[in-house]
């Protein structure tokens, strides 16, 4: 039997990086400048939202164990494609997603050390083998989100320190590297404004540009 969602009229683009990154400000730059539905993992359903509680609001050891944690979040991703992501790419809409599946992979992949083959298997079957039209990494200098960081409290996953969020920083630049069709690599340390530009230019050249916003 195959679930798989056929490939909506719409396009899913993802915004990733490190937390710190500033992705979720450009999330709502690109969002506004296309038109598009703009949404986030985890935790945009009311059973994300749960899971996300489950995940990022405990204390570092007392939340999910790491292979818990990815399949909690594999759990968001199916709720939220469902709920979400996938009406709206069928009503041909664009979304764009602050975080997707590459999340999963560079932080419960490199950030703790799951099998990549193994995750990956999950991801794409949480997702129905839905993957983004293109993925946007917003990167930066660990220390330049570090000292962003400071100025909040942070979650569960953010309290990890400064090794995991090295590996995590590695393991979206690895993605990148494997799949150069599939991402766009925006250096995020620059002004706001310059930042979104190089990424609308970028999401432009890849995937061209939606029409008028919808409603």
């Amino acid at each position: 039997m195959n679930d798989r969602l056929p490939r909506a009229p719409g396009r899913l683009i993802a915004l990733e990086g490190i937390d710190g990154c500033g992705k979720s400000t450009q999330a709502e730059r690109l969002a506004r400048a296309t038109g598009a539905l703009l949404t986030f993992e985890p935790g945009d359903t009311a059973l994300g939202h749960r899971i996300r509680q489950l995940v990022l609001g405990s204390s570092p050891g007392e939340g999910p164990v790491p292979r818990a944690e990815a399949l909690l979040l594999a759990a968001d991703r199916a709720q939220h494609l469902a709920e979400v992501v996938a009406p709206a790419l069928e009503a041909g809409r664009w979304v764009v997603s602050d975080r997707f599946s590459g999340s999963t992979l560079a932080y419960q992949g490199w950030g703790h050390g799951l099998d990549g083959s193994g995750l990956r298997d999950v991801v794409d079957w949480a997702a129905t083998g839905r993957w983004p039209d293109l993925s946007v990494l917003v990167e930066v200098p660990l220390e330049l989100a570090a000292e962003r960081m400071a100025r909040s409290r942070p979650d569960r996953l953010e309290a990890l320190g400064d090794d995991f969020r090295a590996r995590v920083a590695d393991g979206f630049r690895r993605l990148a590297a494997e799949d150069p069709a599939g991402w766009l690599v925006v250096d995020g340390s620059g002004p706001v404004d310059q930042v979104a530009v190089a990424i609308a230019q970028g999401v432009r050249h890849r995937l061209g540009w939606p029409g008028p916003a919808v409603g």
